[in-house]
C-alpha cells in the first residue's frame, strides 16, 4: 500500500469512529468499504478487520458513556451474550461463503441500515414496553442480530439500539450507550469465528482502528452540538449511495440493473416520505418518545 493511500484509508477512518460517537453505530457499514476498495483487502479479510476496528472503538465509546452513567450494565451483558453466540457462529460460517457473496450481502445491509437510518426513530409507545427483561425473546433477538453481524460484519448498531429501547425499556440516551456494549462483545465474538479460517494485516488494521477510535472520542464530545436527525439523514443518503456502488461493483451482470432500479426506486421512496413527514405538524409535546425516560411512564420500570 502506497503512503497517499495508507493516508487516505487513515482520513475517512475518522468518519468510523465518528459514526459511532454520534450515532451509536454506522461504523462497520463504512468499514468494510473503506478497507475493500481503497485499502484493498479482500472481502473476508475486511470483514474481520472491521469486527475488530468496530469491536475496539465501541468498546471505548462505551467506557465514555458508562462514566456519565448511560449504560445500563445487565441489560447490555444480557443482550451482548446472546449476541455472542450467533456471532461466533456467522464468522465460522462466513469463512466458508465466497466472498463476492458476503460482498452482496454487505450491499443489501447498507441498503437496510440506509433505510432505518432515514426513516429515523419512530416513538417507542410506552405501552408496549416490557415491564422486564424478556429473556426469550431477548435471546431470540440477540443471537439473530449476532448472526448477521458476525456473518458480513454489519447490521449491529441500528437493529441493537431500537430492541434496548422496546425490550430493555430504556430511554434513547441509555440506549446508545447501552448498544455500543452489545456491538463490542458480538464483534469481538465475530472475529473469533473470522479467525479460524482468515488472516488479518495487523498493522494496517490497528493503524485503522487508532484513528477510528480518536473519532469516536471526537463524536461523544460534539454529538450534543450539532443535529443529530440531519446528521442522521445525510449519513442515511450516503450509506445508500455506497449500497448501490457496491452493488454495482460486485453483482453479477444480469442482475445489477434489476437491484439498482430496485434501490432507485427504494430512494425515490424514501425521500417523498420524507417530504411528506417533514410537511407534517409536529406532535403534541405530550407525546412520549423513546428519548423519553420510561420511568416517568406509569406502569413501566427499565430493566437493571
Amino acid at each position: 500500500m502506497s503512503i497517499a493511500t495508507l493516508i487516505l484509508v487513515l482520513s475517512l477512518s475518522l468518519l468510523i469512529g465518528l459514526s459511532l460517537g454520534i450515532l451509536g453505530g454506522g461504523g462497520s457499514i463504512l468499514t468494510v468499504p473503506i478497507l475493500v476498495y481503497v485499502a484493498g483487502f479482500e472481502a473476508k479479510e475486511a470483514i474481520a478487520a472491521s469486527l475488530f476496528v468496530v469491536g475496539t472503538t465501541s468498546l471505548v465509546g462505551a467506557l465514555g458513556h458508562a462514566k456519565a452513567g448511560r449504560v445500563r450494565w445487565r441489560t447490555g451483558l444480557i443482550f451482548g451474550a446472546a449476541g455472542m453466540v450467533g456471532a461466533f457462529g456467522g464468522g465460522l460460517l462466513g469463512g466458508y461463503i465466497p466472498g463476492q457473496v458476503l460482498l452482496v450481502a454487505f450491499a443489501v445491509m447498507m441498503l437496510v441500515t440506509s433505510l432505518a437510518m432515514l426513516r429515523g426513530r419512530k416513538p417507542v409507545d410506552p405501552n408496549k414496553q416490557y415491564k422486564d427483561l424478556p429473556l426469550g425473546r431477548v435471546l431470540l433477538d440477540g443471537a439473530a442480530v449476532g448472526l448477521v453481524t458476525g456473518l458480513v460484519g454489519a447490521g449491529g448498531g441500528f437493529l441493537v439500539v431500537p430492541a434496548l429501547a422496546l425490550l430493555g425499556g430504556l430511554p434513547m440516551s441509555l440506549a446508545v450507550g447501552t448498544s455500543l456494549v452489545v456491538i463490542a462483545m458480538k464483534s469481538f465474538a465475530g472475529l473469533a469465528g473470522y479467525m479460524t479460517t482468515v488472516a488479518i494485516d495487523w498493522n494496517t488494521t490497528l493503524m485503522v482502528t487508532g484513528v477510528a477510535v480518536v473519532g469516536s472520542l471526537v463524536g461523544s464530545k460534539i454529538a450534543g452540538r450539532i443535529s443529530e436527525d440531519k446528521l442522521r439523514a445525510a449519513f442515511g443518503w450516503f450509506v445508500l449511495a455506497m449500497g448501490v456502488f457496491m452493488l454495482s461493483q460486485d453483482v453479477p451482470g444480469q442482475f445489477r440493473l434489476p437491484l439498482i432500479g430496485a434501490a432507485a426506486v427504494l430512494a425515490v421512496v424514501v425521500f417523498v416520505r420524507q417530504r411528506k413527514k417533514s410537511a407534517t405538524p409536529r406532535a403534541p409535546e405530550g407525546v412520549l418518545e423513546a428519548e423519553t425516560d420510561p420511568q416517568a411512564a406509569e406502569g413501566t420500570t427499565p430493566a437493571h
